[in-house]
């Protein structure tokens, strides 16, 4: 383990990172706000810790390991949610708690979109900006961006690529290089910010919401400037329109995006299998829960039309916006809608959820399984697109999502040891873990009035789903620490 380069880059990072904290007092000076002062020493304190891990070691040159790869991100992605919660403690106008201004930063650069903040209409600008800004940083995932500068460093940056990117294969890369990998997710990530913002602000947003429901909406984050999220904009049917396409776009798998891009063609995303599930999971509980908004009468045709759509996309891609209360719907609908959002969104994109690509696997598995049943000695090869996939990546698969679900599970008892109610500890572990925000019970409007251990405990949740388990837990193996 090469500690010594491990402080450099994770110093680099971190002083990276504190240039993103001046952009809010812009924010503050355009708009004549006083939380100047919150961010210049937030800025100062992120900037000076990563510096005294970045000085005593920057001659230090070498290549980077798997294991220092799992070391840097974890890190990186905890040392950047603590540092990242210094605005929320230092602004007079929220005056949050430790625990919640943790909590707020996590959720934000997790993209979970789950709040500790209520009346948000009534905040500061630049704490608003910020918020969204946290969720977009974290949406591409900041170590994927920040391999763009590893050669700089002299080392690799395929390590923190293949432990930070999220999905059933991580060893795929775009383009040959890791860099130019890092750069052409970045520009598509970038682009489709861009034409999400604009076409927000034409539709009648304003250029301040137009920006940071860009932020979110790419990032699959949800968080919102307004309380009601995107029910304040009710009227205007062509936003709500155009947040339902980015959110689709943005839980398709970023490296289609690449290929369009490339080839200038779009008939790819149809011939590829998870591409296609996905896509039909979504007009298909799109149908169920419009036709049962409708047959159960809770609002009139036009207008379960309207929600129905919406919800079951932000719910499904991990977004977590919402038009109206879900959780109050007839039970049958929030508990399916959640349920959904374990399948979530498709591998290698800004989503969360176990992934459309390996329930896909899992569920030819299963087959495969069933008809060993009838033929014993038959061999049925598992395949995509006519190529099998190796056993090493299903027995892979098999094991992340028996272990997801034991995570799951223990969550929720700690949740209910803490004095929480089934559903709302149900629903608030599916909603972190699954990166998606919005629970029901207790946590329906938001996460402020739970307990603080089961505040951490949600923390921990939110980094796991980030994370997708495994790069976390891989740190409390022995073999892990041996040489």
């Amino acid at each position: 383990m090469h500690f010594n380069v491990i402080s450099k880059v994770l110093g680099l990072l971190l002083m990276v990172f504190s240039l993103t904290l001046l952009t809010p007092i812009v924010v503050a000076t355009i708009y004549d706000e006083q939380t100047h002062a919150a961010f210049l020493l937030s800025f100062a304190i992120t900037f000076s810790l990563g510096v005294l891990m970045w000085l005593p070691f920057s001659r230090q040159r070498a290549e980077l390991r798997s294991r220092d790869g799992f070391l840097i991100t974890v890190m990186f992605w905890v040392e950047l949610a603590l540092v990242g919660a210094l605005p929320f403690v230092l602004s007079e106008s929220l005056q949050l708690s430790i625990t919640d201004a943790v909590f707020e930063s996590m959720s934000g650069l997790t993209t979970t979109g789950a709040t500790v903040i209520t009346g948000l209409d009534l905040l500061p600008k630049s704490i608003l900006y910020y918020r969204q800004q946290l969720q977009w940083l974290g949406g591409i995932g900041i170590v994927v961006i920040a391999v763009a500068i590893m050669p700089m460093l002299g080392v690799g940056g395929m390590q923190l690529y293949r432990a930070e990117t999220p999905g059933p294969v991580k060893d795929n890369k775009l383009t040959p290089r890791i860099t130019e990998t890092a750069k052409a997710l970045f520009f598509i990530y970038l682009g489709l910010t861009v034409a999400c913002m604009l076409a927000y602000w034409l539709a009648g947003m304003t250029f301040f919401d137009a920006i940071g429901h860009s932020f979110s909406t790419v990032a699959i984050g949800g968080f919102s400037t307004h309380d009601a999220s995107m029910g304040y904009f009710d009227g205007n049917t062509t936003i709500v329109g155009i947040c339902i396409f980015f959110m689709i776009v943005s839980g398709l798998n970023f490296g289609l995006h690449y290929y369009a891009f490339v080839r200038k063609s779009l008939t790819h995303y149809l011939r590829n299998p998870e591409a296609k599930l996905y896509l039909q999971m979504l007009l298909t509980g799109s149908i169920l829960v419009t036709g049962y908004l409708i047959w159960n009468g809770t609002y009139g045709t036009g207008e379960s039309i309207y929600h129905g759509i919406f919800q079951l996309v932000s719910i499904m891609t991990t977004t977590g916006f919402t038009t109206d209360d879900f959780s109050i719907w007839p039970t049958f609908l929030p508990f399916l809608m959640l349920f959904l959002s374990f399948f979530g969104a498709c591998a290698n994109s800004t989503g969360g959820g176990i992934k459309v690509g390996r329930m896909l696997i899992l569920a030819k598995q299963s087959l495969r399984e069933i008809y060993r049943l009838i033929h014993p000695n038959a061999l049925f090869p598992i395949k995509i697109r006519n190529r099998s996939v190796p056993e090493k990546i299903t027995n892979a698969i098999w094991a992340f999502f028996g272990v997801y679900l034991a995570v799951y599970y223990l969550m929720v008892l700690l949740l209910l040891a803490s004095g929480l109610d089934y559903v709302t500890s149900w629903s608030a572990t599916a909603a972190t873990l699954n990166n998606l925000g919005p629970g029901l019970g207790d946590v329906a409007a938001h996460y402020g009035n739970i307990n603080i251990f089961a505040k951490w405990i949600l923390c921990i949740g939110m980094l796991l789903g980030r994370l997708e388990i495994f790069t976390l837990l891989v740190l409390f193996t022995p073999m892990f620490w041996r040489r």
